[in-house]
């Protein structure tokens, strides 16, 4: 699956995010029904992820827990 880059400015700064389209449709879902901006809740995942841990990764995380709650 190819992945699809979307640019924002997070913190200020410039920045690109590579993910595959189903990590994008939750991010979309999420950012539509709280009327978040993409960059709003990027710069809160980014804000609370491991330093360590790539931002992409850390999107994919959140975006699998988000998944999951909807099935509880």
């Amino acid at each position: 699956m190819p992945l699809i880059k979307r640019s924002l400015t997070l913190h200020g700064h410039r920045t690109s995010l590579a993910l595959e389209p189903d990590f994008w449709e939750v991010v979309d879902a999420y950012t539509e029904q709280k009327r978040q901006s993409l960059a709003g809740l990027i710069a809160e995942i980014d804000d609370n992820r491991d330093p360590d841990d790539p931002l992409s990764s850390a999107v994919r995380v959140w975006a699998l827990q988000q998944a999951k709650a909807r099935m509880a």
